[in-house]
This record gives C-alpha cells, sequence and structure tokens, in this order.
C-alpha cells in the first residue's frame, strides 16, 4: 500500500510541478520511502531568494502516518528548530490525513515560511523577537536565509576558467 501511494506522489510531482519546491527520491530509484526536497522562501519574505532543503522518510504503514520531514538548512523561524530541522506544523502530527499528500504538505511548510504561528513555537528565542520585535526578527530572518539558504552560485574561479577559456580562443577578453 505505501510503495504504491508513493509511487503515485512521485507521478503527481513529476506532471504537476508546484513552483518554488521539488521532491523525489535519494538517490533516485533507490529507497523510495527517503526522499529530498526544496522550498523556496516565498517572495516578500525574509525567506524570499532562500533555497530550503528538506529530508523526507515516509513511514511503512504511510498514508495512514505522516511522514517525518526535517528542514536541513538552518533558518530563523517559531515554528522550525534550528538545531534538528524539526517543524511544529498541525498535518505532520495530530492533523494529519491519509488524504494529504506531500505536495500539500511540503506547500503548507512554504506557507509556514510566509506566516509563522507564534502560538505553537518551537524555539523561544525566534518567538520572542517575532513578537516584540519583527523589524529584528524579519533582519535575522533574512540574514538567515543569506548565510544558510543561498542557492549554489558559479564560482569565480569557474568565471576566470570561462573568460580566459574566452581570450584564447580569440575573444579580446574586454566588453
Amino acid at each position: 500500500m505505501a510503495f504504491r501511494r508513493i509511487d503515485k506522489e512521485i507521478q503527481e510531482l513529476q506532471t504537476n510541478p508546484i513552483p518554488g519546491i521539488t521532491a523525489a527520491p535519494v538517490p533516485p530509484g533507490t529507497n523510495p520511502f527517503e526522499w529530498v526536497g526544496n522550498i523556496a522562501g516565498p517572495p516578500d519574505t525574509p525567506y524570499a531568494g532562500g533555497l530550503f532543503i528538506v529530508r523526507i522518510q515516509f513511514p511503512q504503514n504511510y498514508p495512514f502516518s505522516p511522514p517525518t520531514i526535517k528542514i536541513q538548512t538552518r533558518v530563523f523561524h517559531p515554528n522550525i528548530s534550528h538545531q534538528d530541522g524539526h517543524i511544529c506544523v498541525d498535518t505532520l502530527s495530530d492533523a494529519w490525513s491519509a488524504a494529504l499528500s506531500i505536495s500539500k504538505v511540503l506547500l503548507t511548510i512554504q506557507q509556514l515560511l510566509a506566516t509563522p504561528n507564534p502560538d505553537d513555537p518551537l524555539t523561544q528565542e525566534h518567538t520572542h523577537a517575532y513578537r516584540t520585535n519583527r523589524q529584528l526578527f524579519n533582519q535575522r530572518a533574512k540574514e538567515w536565509t543569506q548565510l544558510y539558504a543561498r542557492p549554489p552560485q558559479p564560482s569565480p574561479s569557474f568565471a576566470l576558467t570561462n573568460q580566459s577559456t574566452q581570450d584564447s580562443s580569440g575573444g579580446t577578453g574586454s566588453q
């Protein structure tokens, strides 16, 4: 049962991709119960421009029990532990339903980034900043996003190598 449902969810994510969200078994074709995913930080939030890596572990009795999802990327957020990546969202615990899919849960996590829930916190320091000084909270969240959640950038050595290749192939090397 679990394998069929997980396979169906893989197919669903491939045929109907969700903007800003990806997820698939790691490595592809090995263990369908262990996935990795990416969640793009929502626009107009301190997490915008960030790419948050999640690990997903499906239980053997999925979809009757929720998957375990942890964010591997450090994030300054009241509902996400910066120590172990645990996410405090009810759809992964008492509000879980077999009608939910992994794509819906990942969308819920992305929405949680946009709208933290200070009434159900995991991290007291982050919650205190969120409740008492939203400007400081947003600044810290943005700093952490820039430090820890940036998508990989081309390395400067690649740009220099590419430039020197153009220079030696007859290009002028100047703009």
